[in-house]
């Protein structure tokens, strides 16, 4: 493939509600630029872009994918996402290094919980965004319906450049309103055939125009101007259009049916005449020192992100990046400044599906992609050695559901930690962790099916099957009492050195947080000073295996304040052990109890759906802090035991029609009651005697 000048380059997300079509989009768009003889789909598994086995299997997108259309002198950076909410890692990263993105609705939907979750990462990111009207050939499809959902759910101003001729089995093409043409369907060809506006059409087509025309010379001073003096040209409409689309000002809305290829052509061309390229997009900042810019000029020190890895056991790790300054050149050393390291590149390729092409170097804007990174992961900079700058990261959304994970078979343990590893290198939202309280090892992620497809790509690239289990919660013990003069003796005497020793501790609570404090109070000797340490270890090895439910024991103060000695039989452990004898005599009279942790949880969800919320949350003995409204959704802000959270992904994504999120952290311990904790203490004490 040859090489395109910084400003012949798009680059582009499809982003939608799963099923929506984004898949079939970039098929027919790869078909309309020659990259492929034939369009494939994805019910028959032969699409370009999901061409993994697990996503042929399921027939959906579970990866992102960059695809190559070229298309009227420009090259076309496609990037196809998922749709699954499971899979926003991917929608993240790509929406970092892309300069717009194509929002599919489906016409026989309209917007759907998906779509305004999509739309609210494009927002993050703010950027410019075309909208594709999708399966305008089907039963039910509604231009009209969907592109009032559009203006109704997503708060954006919806601007028509197209209109749909017919509908469902009617739907013939697409009435291009700045050009005032109509585009009949292809009919086999890449190009379709332009014709008069059918006569029932006109006068909409006239009215959808003059809007647009008002719309594109808002957009600059001189086109508004000239638009008050007479009449645009088709050109300046076009360059209000696209100034517009730049600064976010108005959405523009074309409509197809991408499986039969129909506006799609159409869309193309707006890529190429309205979205801007990465030379429109301007220079990028160093997250140091904003002062240090990189130019989108392949004249510029060479500066990319990377935004996608792929673990291989074979080939090794595949590695996709953006380039935004100067070039890379494949087989040279570069800097990865996030970690402060040398890389050494290898061979670099353009990808189109798991198609490679060769290339020897990929210049300012382009995406390419690179084997066997050493120590480079997702998110890092790679940069020249002399020219040091570090560009902005990925920000990953945060897991929602986490799982204890175990290999099936026996002795799996290091090659189980390697894979997941590997995993989680791959999909940087695919966390892991070993509880220190719990002894488990657990996964987390967005979602069971996030959770399982990694289970099962481990156990395709790696050979390792596991299984999965409800996470323990990991509380805590604690006392509620003071208790006074409680002594500890350990004196053993069976021939030869016996072991002596003596202790008396006062105990009482700390404040929740404050840990664990140790007093030594021994005057005149009464415990050597060398032994007094050998007392608060085996106060701390008995607080780590708990008083009711073998979970550790935090937030207590203990007073050592007198004891006796043996100048013969006196030990370290002899004193560890007396310690430990007077702690668990004196724990038990203070009235122990379990603490359970509270989560600080954050719920963002539509209007009518925050009664049905609440309820559910104070049904799982949450306490509810406080209800803010931004825009037409309520964030609820409450304090829930993580006990009652562990499947909360799956059941708000039910109570809202999946239209609902929410964040998680932790805030704080409390004491959980009694009814919970007896049922605890019994679950723990039936696990310990099987």
């Amino acid at each position: 493939m040859k090489q395109y000048r910084t400003d012949q380059i798009r680059n582009i997300a499809i982003i939608a509600h799963s099923g929506a079509g984004k898949t079939s989009l970039v098929e027919a768009m790869l078909y309309n630029g020659g990259a492929i003889e034939r369009m494939g789909a994805v019910d028959s598994g032969n699409s370009v872009a999901d061409y993994a086995a697990d996503e042929i299997e399921r027939r959906t997108t579970l990866n992102c994918s960059v695809c190559i259309a070229e298309w009227e002198g420009h090259k076309l950076n496609l990037i196809d996402t998922p749709g699954a909410e499971d899979f926003y890692g991917d929608l993240h990263s790509v929406l970092r290094v892309v300069d717009a993105v194509i929002v599919v609705v489906d016409a026989t939907t309209g917007v759907e919980g998906g779509t305004e979750k999509v739309w609210e990462v494009a927002d993050k990111y703010e950027l410019p965004r075309l909208l594709f009207i999708n399966k305008m050939d089907k039963e039910n499809a509604s231009f009209e319906n969907a592109l009032a959902s559009v203006e109704e759910v997503l708060e954006t101003r919806a601007v028509p450049i197209q209109l749909p001729i017919g509908k469902e089995d009617q739907f013939a093409g697409v009435v291009d309103v700045i050009q005032m043409a109509a585009y009949l369907e292809p009919d086999g060809n890449r190009r379709a055939a332009k014709a008069e506006i059918p006569a029932e059409l006109e006068m909409q087509a006239e009215e959808t125009h003059e809007a647009l025309v008002e719309v594109a010379a808002e957009s600059d001073d001189e086109l508004i101007e000239k638009f008050f003096e007479g009449e645009l040209s088709d050109e300046e409409i076009q360059s209000g259009v696209q100034l517009g689309i730049l600064q976010n000002q108005f959405t523009p809305v074309l409509s197809g049916a991408a499986l039969n290829n129909v506006g799609v052509q159409q869309l193309m061309d707006m890529l190429v005449t309205g979205c801007p390229s990465p030379v429109d997009a301007g220079p990028v900042k160093d997250v140091e020192n904003e002062e240090e810019t990189r130019e989108p000029s392949t004249d510029a020190p060479m500066s990319a992100v990377v935004f996608k890895s792929i673990a291989d056991p074979f080939a090794g790790q595949l590695s996709f990046f953006r380039v935004y300054s100067g070039v890379l050149q494949g087989d040279t050393q570069v800097s990865n400044s996030t970690r402060g390291e040398t890389e050494r590149l290898g061979k670099t390729a353009f990808m189109n599906g798991k198609d490679s092409m060769s290339t020897p170097q990929v210049e300012a804007g382009d995406i390419g992609a690179i084997t066997k990174l050493a120590a480079t992961q997702t998110g890092d900079t790679l940069c020249d050695r002399d020219a040091q700058v570090q560009l902005p990261g990925i920000e990953f959304p945060n897991s929602v559901i986490s799982y204890a994970i175990r290999p099936t078979r026996e002795g799996d343990d290091e090659k189980l930690m390697t894979s997941l590893t590997r995993m989680s290198e791959e999909d940087p939202v695919f966390r892991i962790e070993r509880n220190d309280v719990t002894k488990q090892l657990l996964v987390s992620g967005l979602g069971d099916l996030h959770i399982n497809i990694n289970r099962e790509r481990m156990a395709d690239k790696f050979g390792v099957e596991t299984e999965v289990s409800p996470p323990k919660v990991p509380y805590r013990e604690t006392i509620r009492r003071n208790v006074q003069s409680i002594n500890g003796r350990h004196k053993r005497q069976s021939g030869g050195r016996g072991q002596f020793g003596d202790v008396w501790i006062n105990i009482g609570p700390l404040q929740r947080g404050e840990g664990f404090e140790f007093i030594n109070n021994i005057v005149g000797g009464s415990i050597p000073r060398n032994y007094i340490p050998a007392v608060e270890k085996g106060i701390r090895e008995r607080m780590d295996r708990g008083l009711l439910a073998g979970f550790p024991v935090v937030d207590i103060q203990i007073d050592l304040y007198d004891g006796k000695y043996h100048p013969v039989d006196s030990s370290d452990m002899a004193f560890q052990i007396a310690g430990s004898i007077a702690f668990a005599a004196a724990a038990e009279q203070a009235n122990p109890g379990l603490l359970e942790p509270i989560m600080n949880v954050s719920i963002t969800v539509p209007e009518q759906f925050m009664g049905s919320i609440i309820g559910d949350l104070n049904g799982r003995r949450g306490q509810v802090m406080g209800v803010e409204q931004i825009g037409r959704k309520q964030v609820i802000q409450a304090n829930v035991p993580l006990s009652e959270m562990l499947r909360y992904s799956i059941d708000l994504k039910s109570m809202t029609s999946a239209r609902g999120n929410f964040t998680m952290e932790f805030s704080h311990y409390e004491v959980a009651p009694d009814d919970v904790a007896q049922k605890v203490i019994a679950e723990t004490k039936a696990e310990v005697e099987e």
